[in-house]
C-alpha cells in the first residue's frame, strides 16, 4: 500500500507541476530561453512542497488528536484548534500591527496549544454515550471561537479580509513567502518517533499508564506538536479542515491503529487528498482557481458524512 501511494503521489506531483494558468508542456523543458525554470523554482515547486507538507502535517496531527481524545471523528477542525488558531492571528494583527510572522505564529501556537487542553479536558469531564457528540460539541467549541474572531474583526474592519486570507489558499505561495512550512517537518519526525507511545494512549490512560507510560507528558507533547503544525499551517496558507479526520479514519478502517506502522500511510494520503483537491480547484474554473480550503471541505464533508453514518449504525 505504501508503495502504491507513493506511486499515486508522484503522479500527482508531476500534473501539480503542469497544471496552472501559465501552460507548461514537456517542449517547454527543451527550449533553454522558456521562463519555464522560474515558473516552476518561483511558484510550482514552492506550492507543491507547502501541498505535500502541509497534507502530511495536518492528517499526521489529526490521528495524534484522536489517540489522544479516544475518538475517531476528532481533529484540529473539529476540536476548536484551527479556530483558536485562527483567533490568535487575528488578535496579533490588531494588537500588534507590526508584527513579525514569528510572532504571529507564536500567539496563533499559544491559542491552539490552549483551545486543545481545554477540548480535551472538557472531554474527559462530560461523559457521552455516543461518540459522534464529541465532535459535534468541537464544532460548536469551535464555532464560538470563531464567533469571537469575526466579532474582533468586525469591531476593526477587518471582516473582509480576514475571510479571503484564512479562507486555505495555496496560490500566494512563493519563493520567499512558504519556507515557514518546514517546520512541520521535524514535528512530523517527532510524532513517527513517538508513534507506538502514542498508539498505547489510544488504549486509555489506565492501561497505557499500568504499562509505564507518562499519560499527561505524552498528552501535552502530542498537542504541543500538534499545535505548532496547525499555527504553521494556519500562518501559511490559512484553514484546512477534515484532512486530518478523514485520511486517518480511512487507513484505521483497513489497516488499524498501530501507528508505528500506519503512520506513513496517513501522512502519504494526507498529501494525496491535499494535491487532488488542489488540482480540482485550479481546473474547475479554469484559468482562475478555486481556494482549496473550498475543495476539501466538500470532498472532507462527504466522507465525513459517511463516517458518521457508519458510526451511528
Amino acid at each position: 500500500m505504501v508503495f502504491r501511494l507513493s506511486l499515486l503521489l508522484l503522479i500527482l506531483c508531476v500534473v501539480s507541476l503542469l497544471v496552472g494558468a501559465n501552460q507548461i508542456t514537456w517542449s517547454d523543458f527543451l527550449n533553454p530561453s522558456s521562463n519555464i525554470w522560474l515558473t516552476l523554482t518561483a511558484s510550482r515547486l514552492p506550492r507543491l512542497f507547502t501541498l505535500i507538507l502541509i497534507g502530511v502535517g495536518l492528517s499526521t496531527s489529526g490521528v495524534i488528536l484522536q489517540h489522544i481524545v479516544r475518538n475517531k471523528f476528532v481533529e484540529p477542525a473539529t476540536s476548536g484548534g484551527l479556530d483558536a488558531a485562527k483567533l490568535g492571528i487575528l488578535l496579533t494583527i490588531i494588537l500588534l500591527p507590526n508584527a513579525t510572522i514569528i510572532t504571529k505564529m507564536t500567539f496563533s501556537l499559544l491559542f491552539c496549544f490552549a483551545a486543545s487542553l481545554f477540548f480535551i479536558a472538557l472531554v474527559k469531564q462530560v461523559r457521552f454515550k455516543n461518540t459522534v457528540l464529541i465532535p459535534v460539541l468541537g464544532l460548536m467549541y469551535g464555532s464560538v471561537l470563531t464567533a469571537i474572531a469575526e466579532f474582533y474583526a468586525y469591531k476593526n474592519n477587518m471582516l473582509q479580509n480576514m475571510q479571503g486570507w484564512l479562507l486555505g489558499d495555496f496560490s500566494r505561495i512563493v519563493q520567499g513567502h512558504y519556507e515557514l512550512v518546514y517546520l512541520i517537518i521535524p514535528m512530523v519526525a517527532l510524532i513517527y518517533l513517538y508513534a507506538q507511545r502514542f498508539t498505547l494512549m489510544g488504549m486509555g490512560e489506565d492501561i497505557a499508564t499500568s504499562l509505564g507510560l507518562n499519560y499527561i507528558a505524552m498528552s501535552l507533547l502530542g498537542v504541543l506538536l500538534v499545535s505548532v503544525t496547525v499555527a504553521t499551517s494556519v500562518i501559511t496558507v490559512g484553514a484546512i479542515p477534515f484532512v486530518g479526520l478523514v485520511i486517518p479514519n480511512l487507513i484505521a478502517l483497513k489497516y488499524g491503529e498501530n501507528l508505528s506502522r500506519t503512520l506513513p500511510l496517513v501522512a502519504l494520503g494526507g498529501a494525496c487528498l491535499l494535491l487532488i483537491s488542489d488540482i480540482i480547484g485550479r481546473l474547475v474554473i479554469y484559468p482562475f482557481e478555486v481556494p482549496v480550503g473550498l475543495t476539501v471541505s466538500a470532498i472532507g464533508g462527504i466522507i465525513f458524512l459517511i463516517l458518521i453514518i457508519r458510526g451511528i449504525r
